[in-house]
């Protein structure tokens, strides 16, 4: 996966927090001027956070869009879309904390259900399940913010997607693995 550089983070996250703003508050911006890796077809979420606790996460596992379309629509969407949480009100804006995750391409882990745990790299790995005809996601950052093993993180991967706790031990469950790019504004 090509990276993006500092700046470019920095733009990603600037432009997801002015997203956010024009959608809530009617807030304009100005365009700015996009490096090449942003007409790139990319995974990327966007979470939100007050002093450190969720307030909406939302985004594109697969590359279906340019990046700069995920970035705008995942922005838009975990501010008023989270079905977790109510929409995010004007303000709330200022203490607000913006962390955008570009992904790679989810890759299948191929190997037999009980070598799942030793395939995963907790820090380094994101997750999805499917199975049953659900599927969950959780972004390579969760595990080590929670203090999770591999076995919990798998675990908790089903929980998210409906499944019980051990389903990815059964091997009609797929478990798929990618990588992210944290960029973090860290107000928290």
């Amino acid at each position: 996966m090509e990276l993006l550089t500092a700046d470019e983070g920095r733009l990603a996250l600037s432009y997801a927090r002015s997203v956010m703003h024009e959608h809530i508050a009617g807030t304009p911006y100005d365009e700015p001027s996009w490096p090449a890796i942003f007409s790139k077809k990319r995974g990327v979420f966007v979470t939100l956070t007050i002093h450190g606790e969720l307030r909406g996460c939302i985004g594109y596992p697969y590359p279906v869009l340019p990046l700069k379309e995920a970035i705008h629509d995942a922005a838009c969407s975990a501010s008023t879309e989270d079905p977790r949480f109510p929409p995010v009100k004007a303000e709330e804006l200022s203490h607000i904390s913006v962390e955008v995750t570009i992904l790679t391409e989810p890759q299948l882990l191929e190997v037999a259900p009980d070598m799942r745990t030793s395939a995963i790299e907790v820090g380094r790995h994101g997750l999805i399940v499917k199975g049953f005809g659900r599927s969950g996601l959780l972004l390579p950052q969760v595990p080590v913010e929670w203090g999770w093993n591999t076995r919990e993180f798998l675990d908790h991967t089903c929980n998210k997607a409906g499944l019980p706790a051990k389903s990815w031990l059964e091997s009609s469950v797929q478990v798929f693995t990618f990588e992210g790019q944290i960029f973090s504004e860290k107000h928290d």
